[in-house]
């Protein structure tokens, strides 16, 4: 009897996904500075998957256009998908040339998901005889799973998982795969953006499918249900089958299995090599030619480096007996743990110290270090509720200590005195990653953290600003380490997670003193690189000092006015359902204004307000933001529109989030400044994000009524500079013209106006004026004659005069751009006026967009960084003069250019004068610093 003929069929943008995302730790970037870890992660699937099955047929399926369908069944579905990488973006192509050399088909079909392709396939290939192997790590196919289709899952570290109908009833807990449907269905799907039934999760989605069999099954007994989850399920029926639609996958798509297209070729060698070659994929090369030729079959037999074991641990990590004392206890152990590319085995020493003999003896040894590393493990990661449960301590590689701290809070205050010393000493260096947190944990126990600091995270920030800055990325890269997990200890999110006190204190001794040791050791890689980045001056004078600043401003928070709020809320109802009805009245109808499809109809084929509408890849029409509002000065029904979008994500988003964000302890806001985050050196708010709060529409100003101050005795103070970045482009490019516009106070938008447009400055037009303040924004960002004509009146013609005009009056500008972009492409960065560095990887590429997008921030890197620098320099005085004065007054809140005080009233004129100094004098440049300062009963006031 014949073997039965298998057929594999690829994902292809989930295994490019995660090729890219597996390689994110440490990108693949070729010398044309081009990002190759998406091709390369696909293509070594691919290979591996030849290789491991010899398959008879095979064929990569892709996406294009998106799920028509489902995207009219329910618009917002996968609308929170983050924009695609744009390494991707340019590896797709690639990757397509690739499959077409290897003769490998590229199965697509225009508005729907390779999902609904790969499934069509599977079933048509099983009626031929076919056994189908789906190769994704999406649990999605698990409903197509049957006698004859598998699921082949990608594992992590290697190797594949394959899901028959047996593992698939394990994994979901179902009799049947199409179950699977009616799982998703009643869950959701929070990366499709499918809503599912609230208050379903998996445990009680297993459950609904064991008593009643389906979705429909779980409807029609709604009686059966009780309490809460009774009202959830009958309230959202309907919401449950539109999910259970969404979930499942079309087999219907017009596409054909053609087993003799289908059918394992021989590849187009040399093309394939030109490809690698010019990608510079050398080891790939040679994995192709050992799976695709005999001389590969000779090479095989070869062992390479990748499979050999290693002979010795990284000489980074210590080993040896080392211990302080013989009471108290002690984990000597040799670990191994699995990297991504080696196995390595690391010989340590840790020991818990919890006996009081112990302590004292570990207390006199630390007091005698000049630098150690601690790390503290909580019971939570949000700092204001996180209990101490334990601190780690090292100071040489590869050993440490652990002290676990009682739950009981009087106890662990008594245990935390003892250690004040060494917090406190100014003699000692401080090593963590992510002190900000420690200190304020540490600060909840009225412990200061003083001395120098050395912080990982903003070392490696300063380093690499656009890699990922966590622990666990860099161990894997600079140590070739890969720490202990802590989803190992405690288990995954949710509602079993173990907290850190159930973890036995062998383990929490191993994995918080493994952190402390690994922190230590990165300290050293980095120091050197700080040194020859230029960048140590930035990192001490700088970063640091911001950390401690920051820590206080968090800790500090701000008063927040609920009350206002919620009638804010209620104003906004009003306001929303005001313009929907005037909507409904302009277009004639009602519809779902929130569709993008329903809408689109209404606009362009209903009321046809334009000829030639924009049409979006799927064929309906885009009703983008940038698409309206170039439309809405025309028509008024589409600033309706605009201004329906914009009060419903205001009212979400900040109106009703803001209260459920207020801290219970300290009734305040506390957000979180993430100094790592952003490239240019800007800080980033989170939880809540202040920073985004709109100030251009009158709703949106209203917000800030609602940040109010302390007390009675208090003021709310802004202090904000005055077109900061226009000043720094001014002095960066010595343009003459615009630096004494500056040095006499001039109005710099008229100032520009009058020399673009050739008039005197006291007869510029209102309209001339607002040309120029755009042009003057704009061109930091590289504004197009496109671009300037959409945000003006003018057309593209005249856009393009103006923008030739102002290069022409402002010609050392234009010199100082070119220049910029010159730089950039010779070093690989540019930087600010203090060093910090923007590295710019695909300021060579060869990809015209990419290149394009390159070219701009080589522009305004520089500026933005320059602005983010010079307001953490004010930050930090200002910070000092607080402290050394004594004052009532705290700094509370940073926001682009401004700062946010708690004003003590009898101390309002020093701090007044104190703070505007601080702002102006915070860098020498050639044009002066300006700061306007406003005060009032709330920011918006103060603002």
């Amino acid at each position: 009897m014949a073997q039965q003929k298998r057929l594999f069929l690829l994902d292809a943008y989930a295994l490019i996904f995660r090729g890219y995302y597996a390689f994110i730790k440490n990108p693949r970037i070729n010398s044309k500075g081009l990002d190759t870890s998406a091709i390369m992660g696909f293509m070594n699937s691919l290979l591996d998957v030849i290789k491991r099955e010899n398959p008879d047929h095979l064929a990569v399926c892709f996406d294009q256009g998106g799920s028509v369908d489902r995207t009219e069944m329910f618009e917002a579905y996968k609308a929170n998908r983050d924009e695609t990488p744009e390494a991707i973006k340019v590896a797709v192509p690639y990757i397509k040339e690739l499959l077409k050399a290897m003769h490998i088909p590229i199965m697509v079909k225009e508005g729907f998901e390779a999902d609904d392709v790969i499934g069509t396939l599977a079933k048509q290939a099983e009626n031929q005889g076919y056994q189908t192997f789906m190769v994704t790590p999406d649990k999605d196919f698990a409903q197509l799973v049957s006698d004859n289709i598998f699921m082949y899952r990608p594992k992590n570290g290697g190797g594949y998982d394959v899901w028959g109908i047996p593992e698939v009833q394990e994994q979901f807990g179902v009799e049947r795969p199409e179950q699977v449907i009616d799982f998703l269905g009643m869950k959701g799907d929070a990366v499709d953006n499918i809503p599912g039934l609230p208050g379903v999760g998996d445990k009680t989605a297993k459950k609904f499918l064991a008593e009643f069999g389906s979705m429909e099954g779980l409807l029609a007994n709604i009686d059966k249900l009780k309490g809460k989850m009774k009202e959830k399920v009958e309230a959202n029926a309907e919401l449950g089958l539109l999910s259970k639609k969404l979930a499942r996958i079309m087999l219907d798509v017009p596409v054909e299995f053609d087993e003799t297209d289908f059918e394992m070729s021989e590849p187009d060698i040399e093309a394939v090599k030109t490809i690698f070659m010019d990608l510079e994929f050398r080891r790939l090369m040679e994995n192709f030619i050992k799976t695709f030729t005999k001389e590969g079959e000779a090479l095989a037999m070869e062992p390479t480096q990748s499979n050999k074991a290693p002979t010795k641990a990284p000489q980074t990590a210590g080993a040896g007996q080392f211990s302080l004392f013989d009471t108290g206890g002690n984990t000597t152990s040799t670990i191994a743990h699995s990297g991504r590319l080696t196995y390595e085995v690391v010989q340590h020493f840790y020991q818990h110290v919890d006996t009081p003999v112990a302590l004292k003896l570990f207390i006199k040894s630390v007091m005698k270090q000049k630098s150690v590393c601690f790390d503290t493990e909580t019971t939570s990661i949000d700092p204001l509720k996180a209990q101490l449960v334990g601190i780690a301590f090292s100071w040489e590689a590869g050993k440490g200590f652990y002290i676990p701290f009682p739950e009981n809070q009087e106890k662990a205050q008594e245990l935390i005195e003892l250690l004040r010393p060494f917090f406190e000493d100014e003699s000692i260096e401080k090593i963590g990653q992510n002190l900000k947190y420690d200190i304020k944990v540490l600060a909840k126990y009225n412990i200061t953290v003083k001395g120098k600091l050395f912080d990982t995270m903003l070392a490696h920030y300063l380093i690499n600003p656009d890699m990922r800055h966590n622990m666990d990325v860099l161990a894997e890269t600079y140590l070739n380490y890969t720490p202990i997990s802590i989803e190992t200890l405690i288990g995954k999110k949710g509602k079993n997670q173990l907290s850190m006190r159930q973890v036995s204190l062998d383990k929490q001794t191993e994995y918080a003193t493994e952190d402390a040791d690994i922190t230590l050791q990165l300290k050293e890689h980095f120091e050197k690189e700080l040194g020859e980045a230029n960048t140590q001056t930035l990192f001490d004078d700088i970063e640091v000092p911001l950390l401690k600043v920051l820590a206080k401003m968090e800790l500090e928070g701000i008063n927040l006015d609920k009350p206002f709020l919620e009638k804010l809320s209620h104003e906004l109802d009003n306001d929303i359902k005001n313009l929907e009805q005037e909507i409904y009245t302009e277009a004639g109808e009602e519809f779902n204004i929130a569709s993008p499809k329903q809408l689109g109809i209404v606009l362009f084929e209903k009321m046809k307000l334009i000829d030639k509408p924009k049409k979006t890849k799927t064929g309906q029409y885009s009703t983008s933001e940038d698409v309206l509002s170039y439309l809405a000065k025309d028509h008024k029904i589409i600033q309706n529109i605009l201004d329906y979008r914009g009060l419903t994500k205001l009212k979400s988003t900040y109106v009703d989030a803001l209260p459920i964000q207020v801290d219970p302890t300290s009734n305040r806001v506390h957000t979180d400044y993430m100094q790592t985050v952003a490239a240019t050196g800007r800080l980033s708010s989170n939880n809540p994000n202040l920073q985004n709060i709109p100030i251009r529409t009158e709703r949106g100003r209203e917000v800030r009524k609602a940040f109010i101050p302390r007390n009675v005795d208090y003021t709310l103070l802004a202090a904000d500079y005055s077109q900061i970045e226009l000043r720094i482009i001014a002095a960066l490019s010595e343009e003459d013209h615009m630096i004494n516009a500056f040095k006499h106070g001039e109005d710099i938008h008229a100032s520009t106006a009058a020399k673009v447009f050739n008039v005197p400055i006291e007869e510029v037009t209102r309209e001339q004026r607002s040309n120029a303040k755009t042009v003057n924004f704009g061109i930091i960002y590289g504004v197009s004659a496109f671009g300037l004509s959409n945000q003006t009146d003018l057309s593209r013609s005249e856009a393009k005069e103006l923008i030739d005009t102002y290069y022409t009056t402002y010609p050392k500008l234009k010199d100082y751009i070119g220049k910029q972009v010159d730089f950039a492409r010779e070093n690989g960065y540019v930087q600010t006026v203090l060093g910090r560095r923007r590295y710019l990887k695909d300021i060579n590429s060869r990809n015209a967009v990419v290149r394009g997008a390159a070219e701009r921030n080589a522009v305004n890197a520089p500026i933005q960084g320059s602005a983010a620098d010079i307001i953490k320099i004010a930050m930090i005085n200002i910070d000092k003069k607080l402290t050394e004065g004594n004052y009532k007054t705290k700094m509370l809140l940073q926001v682009h250019d401004e700062l946010v005080f708690d004003a003590y009233k009898p101390e309002l004129e020093k701090v007044k004068a104190m703070i505007k100094t601080e702002m102006e004098g915070a860098y020498k440049l050639a044009v002066p610093l300006d700061v306007e300062i406003g005060m009032g009963d709330n920011w918006l006031e103060a603002h």
